[in-house]
């Protein structure tokens, strides 16, 4: 593999540019379709484009299956109707309509003018499903069994028809009215005696998600249960479809690249950073930034409001930004591992008291280790005032402290209405951190210091 992906970097632009077809196909052909889809995304488009006309029609679907969505349709808009139509058929149906989500108007209702009627049936179906449910992300691609199969018989139905399925691990049985009635294992079908009936061996105890469940809902259902697939089911209990571990991981790594942009005060994007443009980014960030430039004017009015006190002790001011970086510092630790922990199911809203009770303890072991390491600093380096080094050490313990209370309390209180905890992150969490540790200096200041505000 070593020596194929040598020519990848250093021969492919050539044998293309040299039309090398035959010589250039041997290659391809030999490579795996996960790393055929990286290359396809990392040439040109024309050359993209060749290198899926060249390829045998399942290797070359295989590979265009791979590709990120944006990329695909990019490569969409260079082919032909005909050969974008004869990738979609071949195409598992939840790719499909993952690609036909993204392409105009126009083309998916040429789509389903051809297709046959139960197919556009069920396009229309999954099409209208809302965005990050679990009927979006669902494959109808599984295997499906009747209660009075044989265990012989369903062996066989596999055979046939589990070529064209996204798994066969696990079959699903129905009844007459597609009612979702018990699964099987593959292993049980092919470890029980071939006689007994799949009513006999299947599993009555099933786990489902509705269709209209959120897709951050599925992904704790794999967690927990530490499943391949998962059946979906409408209100009926009618089997739609099946939730597969490879769509999960999409889901998973989706959810936590829009945590990061919000943590960090950016709107999400499902972009690529390189494929994005300038005035999209700059569109995503400016919000953000504004709302927190405006904020920012309350440090400066408390800043303002307490000038005298500053006039009166100069050296004062040369630690606010110190006490503010403590401050952002500390609570953006405690946010970030909340936000962690309830993303992962590990923390709860019952658990809010448990979580205040360890970040109170946490705050008050740091802030004193911090206000003592800085109060002899002070005074020892910088020659500080002893009364000013007290003041100063002590706005340290109460800063982190109420940072650590903030910062474990805000994402507990966002995810109980049903808002996004990572939007109580990052430079939201410190601006209203600044303003308290501001506050609290001032405060601390005046009454410490015998000044007079």
């Amino acid at each position: 593999m070593k020596d194929l992906r040598l020519l990848q970097e250093q021969d492919i632009h050539q044998l293309i540019e040299q039309k090398k077809i035959a010589e250039l196909k041997d290659y391809l052909i030999r490579l795996n379709p996960v790393d055929l889809a990286e290359l396809m995304e990392e040439l040109d488009q024309p050359s993209a484009l060749l290198v899926l006309r060249i390829l045998p029609r399942e290797l070359g679907v295989e590979a265009f299956a791979y590709m990120e969505v944006d990329k695909q349709k990019r490569l969409a808009s260079l082919i032909t109707d005909a050969e974008l139509k004869s990738i979609l058929e071949e195409l598992y149906f939840d790719d499909m309509i993952d690609l036909l989500e993204e392409m105009p108007a126009e083309f998916v209702a040429d789509v389903l003018k051809n297709a046959p009627f139960e197919r556009r049936e069920l396009i229309n179906e999954f099409l209208k499903y809302p965005e990050d449910s679990a009927g979006s992300i669902m494959t109808i691609e599984y295997v499906d069994l009747k209660v009075d199969m044989t265990v012989a018989e369903a062996i066989d139905h596999i055979r046939e028809a589990g070529m064209t399925k996204e798994t066969v691990y696990t079959c699903y049985v129905t009844s007459d009215f597609n009612e979702l009635v018990g699964i099987v294992s593959l292993r049980k079908l092919v470890t029980v005696d071939r006689e007994k009936t799949i009513g006999q061996i299947m599993d009555k105890e099933i786990i489902t998600v509705g269709t209209l469940d959120d897709q951050e809902d599925v992904v704790e259902v794999f967690k927990k249960y530490d499943f391949l697939a998962v059946p979906v089911v409408d209100g009926e209990l009618h089997l739609t479809g099946i939730v597969t571990v490879d769509d999960i991981m999409e889901v998973i790594e989706e959810e936590a690249t829009e945590d990061f942009q919000k943590m960090a005060a950016i709107a999400p994007t499902e972009e690529e950073y390189l494929d994005a443009g300038v005035l999209t980014l700059a569109k995503n960030r400016l919000p953000w930034l504004l709302v927190l430039m405006i904020s920012g004017t309350f440090t400066a009015a408390i800043i303002r409001g307490y000038e005298d006190v500053l006039a009166q002790v100069a050296i004062l001011s040369t630690f606010v930004p110190m006490l503010m970086d403590t401050g952002g510092n500390a609570g953006s630790q405690s946010s970030t591992l909340i936000i962690r922990g309830i993303a992962i199911g590990e923390i709860k809203l019952k658990d809010i008291f448990k979580v205040m009770k360890k970040e109170t303890a946490i705050a008050i072991i740091c802030g004193l280790i911090l206000a003592v390491v800085n109060f002899f600093r002070l005074v020892l380096i910088e020659n500080a005032d002893s009364s000013v080094a007290f003041v100063v050490s002590a706005t340290l313990v109460f800063t982190v402290l109420m940072a650590k209370l903030i910062g474990g309390a805000l994402p507990l209180a966002a995810k109980k209405l049903h808002a996004d905890p990572a939007i109580m992150a990052g430079p939201l969490l410190t601006t209203i951190v600044d303003v308290g540790s501001l506050i609290i200096y001032f405060i601390f200041a005046t009454r410490f210091l015998n000044l007079h505000g």
